[in-house]
């Protein structure tokens, strides 16, 4: 029986138990599509990166012996389609079985459900063997509770794994080191510099000009510095085991102008294409740990663990959990749009400028910038999720739906209504003062509201609980701030929203 079977972009797990054995009568197919670069405009990057990985995996594939049939972006063959070509392929080499595995992205999910369902051969679905959880396990854990807090996750995860747990307690005694892990970096701690694999990809560049791609921003270089295989990835590991763990912790929630990567791994594209587990992050991270804990302290251990067994699986658990209803929700109902500046940096707020250009030089920006600064701002200047989903999910070369959705669309923007996150995750300039150094050198003042110099950031922040008032005024978390907004002067509050609608209505001037 010949059997045809689909890897995706995002499923190049070459220790999947699919390739242990080699066998003749399997091939296996991976496409390049236009459906997958034209849905939303990705970083030129991001392209890059999937390409140049799929393409390796797919030579390494043959190495091992097994049989490949590869569509690069423009072979004449190329349906551009992800049913046109395995009906192609199915019709070609006259396949009597397709398997595939478990895609992570509901849009995929339905169309390999549908077009399961219409093909005359049997099929079936396994799973990628890459997370812990299965899609469904966060749901049932969460059935019957009223908030899906990912600290109750995050604690069973442990308990469940015997992750940093001694005789069913916590290792050193507590769960979570959050407290510790939000340190500003004031340049003592040296940082080595990233780690650079130089891949070549110039034929990719190539090949994606010839497609007439459209894509955001432009690739000033030939190589590509992220790994692509998972030599590549556990190299990447083992360097960030060995440089930068030993202060991921103490600056896990810091942001320079300077250091754009600080003590971060850089490994979430690697991870989020599969070339590695996290189970092989968080066992080598562990083992490390062990043999050096008299140089590394837990809490940088921890919170680098945390955003694995419990960021990571928790959000892939509510993706899955409120899909699709959650990709339409706007419980804020916000309707403005994002300000040009977020495509090409040239603003005059320090910190938007940096974390914008940051993001379009380098397909890349760690979790706070994304969430206190460029999140923050799109949500106090009430902008549709809708554009802030596009921008987050195009820009990283990272995003793939089913972590960039979650973390979008509900701990960012509470679009979900508190699903997520149990408030909104805003602020005024104060905590970016307190976590950066951009306020320093901002042509803004971090401590001005209605003067011309201001930080928007301040009069942004009242405008938007005025504003949202109705949806977050119950909400426990919020009372203080609704206090002291209870008590401002009421002339001063009319100014503050109408410095911030300024601000909304004329967003490229700043």
């Amino acid at each position: 029986m010949k059997t045809l079977r689909l890897i995706l972009g995002d499923q190049l797990h070459i220790k999947h138990s699919w390739f242990k054995d080699v066998d003749e009568s399997v091939t296996y197919c991976l496409f390049e599509m236009r459906q997958e670069t034209n849905y939303v405009v990705h970083h030129i990057q991001k392209v890059i990166g999937f390409f140049a990985a799929m393409r390796q995996f797919s030579e390494d594939l043959k190495t091992l012996g097994h049989r490949v049939v590869y569509f690069k972006i423009n072979d004449k063959q190329n349906t551009q389609s992800l049913t046109e070509n395995l009906h192609l392929l199915i019709k070609q080499e006259n396949i009597q079985h397709f398997e595939y595995q478990l895609p992570d992205e509901y849009r995929l999910d339905q169309q390999l459900q549908a077009f399961c369902d219409a093909i005359s051969i049997p099929s079936k679905a396994y799973s990628t063997e890459h997370f812990y959880t299965k899609r469904s396990d966060l749901a049932v854990f969460f059935k019957g509770k009223k908030q899906y807090l990912m600290e109750n996750f995050y604690r069973d995860m442990r308990k469940k794994h015997d992750i940093l747990m001694v005789a069913n307690q916590p290792e050193g005694g507590q769960w979570n080191y959050d407290k510790s892990n939000r340190n500003k970096w004031h340049g003592t701690d040296v940082i080595p510099a990233f780690k650079d694999f130089n891949n070549p990809v110039e034929d990719i560049i190539t090949d994606i000009e010839k497609a007439n791609i459209k894509t955001m921003r432009n690739f000033k270089t030939k190589t590509f510095s992220y790994p692509i295989t998972r030599a590549q990835a556990l190299e990447q590991l083992k360097y960030f085991c060995e440089n930068l763990l030993i202060h991921f912790g103490d600056y896990q929630d810091a942001m320079h102008a300077k250091e754009p990567f600080l003590f971060h791994s850089r490994l979430s594209f690697a991870m989020n294409i599969k070339l590695i587990t996290a189970k092989d992050v968080v066992k080598t991270v562990l083992n490390y740990y062990r043999s050096h804990s008299q140089d590394i302290a837990i809490s940088q251990v921890e919170g680098f663990i945390r955003q694995i067994i419990g960021w990571r699986e928790y959000m892939r658990g509510m993706y899955w959990a409120l899909m699709p209803e959650f990709k339409t929700a706007n419980a804020l109902e916000n309707t403005n749009k994002l300000p040009d500046f977020f495509w090409t940096g040239n603003t005059k707020m320090n910190c938007l400028k940096h974390a914008i250009t940051n993001s379009l030089d380098n397909a890349y920006a760690h979790h706070i910038q994304r969430l206190m600064v460029t999140g923050n701002y799109a949500l106090l200047t009430q902008t549709h999720p809708d554009d802030v989903d596009a921008w987050y999910l195009g820009i990283y070369l990272d995003a793939v739906e089913w972590v960039q959705l979650p973390n979008t669309r509900g701990m960012s923007q509470y679009a979900d209504g508190g699903k997520i996150a149990t408030k909104p995750y805003v602020s005024s300039a104060s905590y970016i003062h307190k976590m950066s150094n951009y306020c320093d050198t901002c042509y803004y003042n971090k401590t001005k509201k209605l003067e011309s110099d201001a930080c928007p950031f301040n009069s942004l922040y009242w405008n938007f609980l005025d504003d949202k008032r109705t949806h977050l005024q119950d909400n426990f978390r919020m009372g203080i701030m609704y206090n002291i907004l209870d008590k401002m002067d009421k002339e001063d509050l009319s100014k503050l929203k109408q410095k911030a609608q300024h601000i909304i209505e004329n967003q490229d001037a700043y």
